[in-house]
């Protein structure tokens, strides 16, 4: 490691205790109340509610990771999103743990499809149950609670990878069938989002404890829109959608992944 690496640890280490400090103290108030509110308030307004308080939970994160110089990360492609009135599906391949606060930071009305687990999980699982998100136990069960999401006017973010990227995968993982599913379904377009980052901190495998080189920098790209096409199948959507990210994230790139092994 480089002399900056080491002369930068004491920083680093006080950083990620603040920044763990903080998801433990303010995600564990919104499980605190978001738990007990969400029994309690409507479904509409409870959800619109959930919303606005993760949006600024995960807003106010990213803010402290630029001012503490831990990651540099730039999210300019996803405010076009932000202008988009309709239903639609964010699509991005999931390189770490944290992709979905940096989405999330930037579309406050997104839905969230993620694991079960999560929502029951003390720091985040009360703010998640108030704001819709739909657990991914289920094909069935997700299909439908994301088709429902999508026609009330949601708009649905949604890791087609269904877990984050493999160590040894060369740009993704082979995708899952429920986005293009849910899209052929609610039809609505699919946004692909393309991350990139010059490191694998938090990806499977890396522990949480782990320092990796700081700042970290990481890229949000957003694509074309895809569309179901009539007639078309959802194997034949799912290879259109599998071929974007190929294409893309295999472009030459200062953060284009590369196949390495994980850190000792």
């Amino acid at each position: 490691m480089s002399l900056r690496w080491w002369l930068r640890a004491p920083w680093d280490y006080v950083m990620m205790a603040l920044g763990l400090l903080y998801w433990g103290v303010f995600g564990g108030l919104l499980t605190l109340i978001g738990g007990p509110l969400h029994l309690l308030l409507p479904r509409r307004k409870g959800e619109r509610l959930g919303r606005f308080l993760l949006h600024q939970l995960f807003r106010k994160f990213v803010v402290y990771l630029r001012l503490s110089d831990l990651v540099r990360a730039d999210l300019t492609a996803l405010d076009k999103l932000e202008g988009i009135k309709h239903s639609f599906i964010a699509a991005p391949n999931h390189t770490s743990l944290w992709d979905v606060v940096f989405i999330i930071a930037r579309l406050p009305s997104a839905v969230c499809v993620m694991k079960k687990q999560i929502l029951h999980n003390i720091v985040l699982g009360g703010g998640a149950r108030l704001a819709g998100y739909i657990a991914n136990d289920g094909m069935s069960r997700m299909i439908r609670a994301a088709t429902t999401s999508l026609e009330e006017g949601g708009q649905l973010l949604l890791f087609p990878e269904g877990t984050r990227t493999r160590p040894d995968a060369r740009w993704i993982n082979p995708l899952k069938g429920g986005c293009a599913i849910i899209a052929m379904r609610s039809q609505v377009p699919v946004y692909p989002i393309f991350i990139r980052s010059n490191t694998r901190f938090l990806q499977k495998g890396w522990p949480l404890w782990r320092r990796p080189v700081f700042p970290i920098h990481i890229q949000f790209d957003l694509g074309e829109p895809l569309v179901p096409m009539p007639g078309e199948s959802s194997q034949e959507f799912t290879g259109r959608l599998e071929a974007a990210y190929e294409q893309e994230l295999s472009k030459p790139h200062p953060l284009r992944r590369q196949i390495d092994a994980l850190p000792d």
